[in-house]
């Protein structure tokens, strides 16, 4: 682990969801669906007229962890850096997706907020604003850390049987 590659992470990740909280206008009237993430996070902390700043500030926070964590995982996903990005933002897009459910039944604010589960105009929303985030988090992040300095996942010795390696057996031994 490394702190400043950490850093750097965190620096992408809050940068990708500023561009993301900045394009949720435009992006509610192209898919025609209301949702707003900084709404939802922001209302989940406060009802009063403070939740766009309490909602922002969690959505900058959310992508800077998202961020700092990916820098220091991406070694162990293949590819060009744009497309590890943008697989890890469509993991954490699809894997996460289900807690909607949870949203729709349990948050504070559930009457004032768009419906989730269900909803696929939503689900294309939150895909296209992860696959942004992820571009842009990935290519800044690629920026400010320098790739040299990383070392490649090891490779697990493994024989053709899948069973592993006799050599390193005997070289044990």
């Amino acid at each position: 682990m490394n702190l400043r590659r950490s850093l750097n992470g965190a620096l992408a990740g809050g940068a990708g969801a500023a561009v993301w909280a900045a394009g949720q206008p435009l992006d509610k009237q192209v898919f025609g669906c209301p949702h707003d993430d900084v709404e939802l996070l922001g209302k989940l902390v406060t009802r009063g007229p403070e939740w766009p700043v309490a909602g922002l500030l969690i959505h900058l926070g959310n992508g800077a962890a998202f961020g700092a964590v990916y820098a220091q995982l991406k070694a162990f996903l293949p590819g060009h850096p744009l497309a590890r990005a943008l697989t890890a933002g469509m993991l954490e897009n699809f894997a996460l997706w289900p807690l909607t459910r949870v949203i729709d039944r349990h948050h504070p604010a559930r009457g004032d907020l768009t419906r989730l589960w269900g909803n696929n105009r939503a689900l294309l929303q939150a895909t296209w604003r992860h696959a942004v985030f992820s571009l842009v988090m990935g290519e800044v992040e690629r920026r400010l850390n320098d790739d040299r300095d990383v070392e490649p996942p090891p490779e697990v010795p493994v024989s053709s049987n899948g069973h592993g390696a006799i050599e390193v057996v005997v070289a044990a031994a």
